[in-house]
């Protein structure tokens, strides 16, 4: 029995995903399953790049806004929203389109990663959190360094969860995930929208300076006061920086260079990220329009 076939676009960030999600929705009957975790936010729609109310209108989205800023939401989680959404989808003869840049969050459905919540050592989290960052960055580094590929040194999220995975299972994050793996339910079909890297970083630079004409700190000032604490939303590219800012510990020129730059060194390493699906199809953004792309996903579907 043949599999029904799902769609993935994928690419870094400010590639143009969005735009071309929405146009193939329309040419081929389909809706939208977001995977960007930071999407999910309700009230944080500048510094996470959410599609528009006016986007959303063109072409039904899913997994967009819906998890408050306070609130826990993991890759466990987003699979089983996903899974039970493309089922919805499917079941009204329609056509899933996943699109987004969180690499987890994709892997977890074109792999079928089944992921096992452990249990959270609260003392051993502790512990990590008063371990100066780099010295962590570099346990994890031994521990799993196929994981860390993926990783930034200074994002301390990811990191510690690789040192907690491997504290409570004696296993590492990347055997766990091989071992999850099982057979696929669905035939997805993985394209990529990329450009040349100046290109693409220059438009990064241009949407970092529109979200702050936007209103990017008047945004983060709003969630700080609304909410008292954020297990992972501030965690966000930008978000981050912009906490900083508020609290004095970086001026407003040095809050801009840090997400650009951050945000830069994201797009690297998602290309690197998405460089590993072996049949995936790229896409150029800058020389074919969203037209041509849809074209070439029709092609080869």
């Amino acid at each position: 029995m043949k599999k029904p076939q799902i769609i993935v676009i994928c690419g870094p960030t400010a590639s143009g995903k969005t735009a071309l999600g929405i146009e193939l929705a329309n040419q081929i009957n389909g809706e939208i399953i977001s995977c960007d975790s930071m999407q999910i936010y309700k009230e944080m729609d500048i510094g996470t790049a959410k599609p528009t109310e006016e986007e959303r209108k063109m072409a039904t989205h899913h997994l967009v806004d819906f998890i408050n800023p306070n609130e826990r939401y993991s890759v466990a989680d987003f699979k089983k929203d996903a899974e039970n959404t493309i089922k919805e989808i499917l079941a009204k003869g329609k056509t899933p389109i996943l699109v987004g840049g969180t690499g987890l969050y994709i892997n977890s459905l074109i792999y079928n990663i089944n992921f096992k919540e452990e249990n959270i050592d609260l003392e051993y989290r502790k512990q990590l959190e008063e371990i100066d960052i780099s010295e962590l960055y570099k346990r994890a580094l031994e521990i799993d360094p196929q994981a860390m590929e993926k990783i930034s040194s200074n994002d301390r999220k990811r990191i510690t969860r690789i040192l907690e995975i491997y504290n409570s299972t004696g296993k590492t994050k990347t055997e766990l995930e091989k071992e999850s793996r099982k057979e696929l339910e669905y035939d997805y079909k993985v394209f990529v929208l990329s450009m040349d890297r100046e290109i693409l970083y220059e438009r990064i630079n241009k949407r970092v300076d529109l979200m702050i004409e936007q209103g990017l700190i008047e945004e983060v000032k709003a969630i700080k006061e609304k909410y008292e604490r954020f297990p992972t939303a501030m965690q966000g590219l930008g978000y981050k920086e912009v906490v900083q800012y508020l609290e004095g510990a970086i001026s407003k020129e040095d809050m801009i260079d840090k997400i650009k730059q951050e945000t830069r060194r994201y797009a690297k390493r998602q290309l690197t990220w998405f460089r590993a699906y072996k049949d995936a199809i790229w896409l150029d953004g800058i020389n074919q329009t969203k037209e041509e792309n849809t074209n070439i996903i029709l092609n080869n579907l």
